[in-house]
């Protein structure tokens, strides 16, 4: 139950939640805590809020105050890798990554944690990239008071979906490249591939431990790769020969060095030729030609996904489809940008 009283009787009350002040482009936030005790000296700044009366609260069994219920959510929805502090400001819990990693949203849960009346939840795109100590998600209940009872379903229906949200640590992979093509093979041009792949694979913490180059040849390009996996590569790429022309074996040569699942064609661009395929539990990547020439295709969305243990097929290529289109910005922004944040 909420009692209102004028805010000149209200001295020596104590708030029964945040009070906001908002000072354009300034400033948002409490400018009085809940739970302050309302002071003389307090009565103007109150006025100049907007604030003539004040509210005390007795909560019945049944009902729950705002800030208890973000904890609730906040627990309920946060996985490994996930830390909150129960200090809610505004109603407001929000939460970050505990890791370098990939942080990862189960779309669905978390749609369905947000079809409960009353409660909601905003997190990052799944699958971005974040820093130890970056925000990733907050939480509040939309009224100051409600029943207790759409919060404990809320929590139930995210606890149901096993993890909501969670950081994925990306690991330290052995990455072997395969670069092919006659041209570069007989030293008619200078390869450029090695570099540019080296450099996103450093990035993401891996290293580069094993390069070889070699001909138009699908046998030669199987013992390639059966010679990286000798060698301990657990991560292969490979550039060239993924296109459509009758020279273009690079497939043939993954097939031959033994790859039981093979999917070609990925639904973004740039990078619709990309190609994933696994030889055990080795994962090899056909990187098109296109990566050459932009600084960020589908090997960027592809790569981290990877590294974080997630089992690339045909369903994840498929659905890079929706926020696949790169829009050639004079400048790029990636990741700041549209490009692969799938729904």
């Amino acid at each position: 139950m909420i009692k209102t009283i004028p805010l000149e009787d209200a001295i020596g009350s104590k708030l029964a939640h945040d009070v906001t002040e908002i000072r354009p482009g300034e400033f948002k936030g409490p400018a009085f805590r809940k739970g302050h005790t309302v002071c003389n000296e307090d009565v103007c700044h109150l006025q100049r809020l907007g604030k003539n009366h004040l509210y005390l609260i007795d909560l019945e069994d049944d009902e729950i105050h705002e800030n208890e219920a973000a904890a609730i959510q906040a627990k309920a929805l946060a996985g490994d890798g996930i830390i909150w502090e129960d200090n809610p400001k505004e109603g407001k819990i929000n939460l970050y990554a505990e890791k370098d990693g990939m942080f990862v949203v189960n779309t669905t849960a978390l749609a369905a944690f947000n079809m409960v009346e009353e409660v909601m939840c905003a997190t990052l795109h799944t699958n971005t990239l974040v820093k130890k100590g970056g925000l990733v998600a907050a939480t509040r209940a939309i009224p100051l008071i409600m029943k207790r009872a759409p919060i404990e379903r809320a929590a139930a229906v995210a606890r149901q979906n096993g993890t909501v949200f969670s950081v994925h640590l990306l690991r330290h992979a052995k990455v072997g490249l395969v670069i092919t093509g006659n041209e570069i093979y007989q030293n008619l041009i200078e390869d450029r591939f090695a570099p540019v792949l080296t450099e996103k694979v450093s990035a993401l913490g891996s290293k580069v431990c094993a390069l070889k180059f070699v001909p138009d040849d699908a046998e030669i390009i199987s013992q390639a790769i059966r010679s990286h996996l000798g060698n301990g590569c657990d991560l292969i790429l490979l550039t060239g020969g993924m296109s459509v022309d009758p020279d273009d074996v690079t497939r043939q040569g993954i097939r031959k060095a033994g790859a039981h699942e093979l999917h070609y064609g990925a639904s973004a661009l740039p990078g619709a030729m990309f190609l994933v395929a696994y030889l055990g539990d080795v994962p090899l990547l056909g990187v098109p030609g296109c990566g050459l020439y932009h600084q960020i295709t589908v090997l960027d969305l592809v790569l981290p996904r990877i590294l974080a243990g997630e089992k690339i097929g045909k369903k994840e290529l498929a659905f890079l489809g929706h926020g696949g289109l790169c829009l050639d910005c004079p400048t790029c922004r990636f990741p700041a940008c549209p490009f692969g944040k799938t729904a």
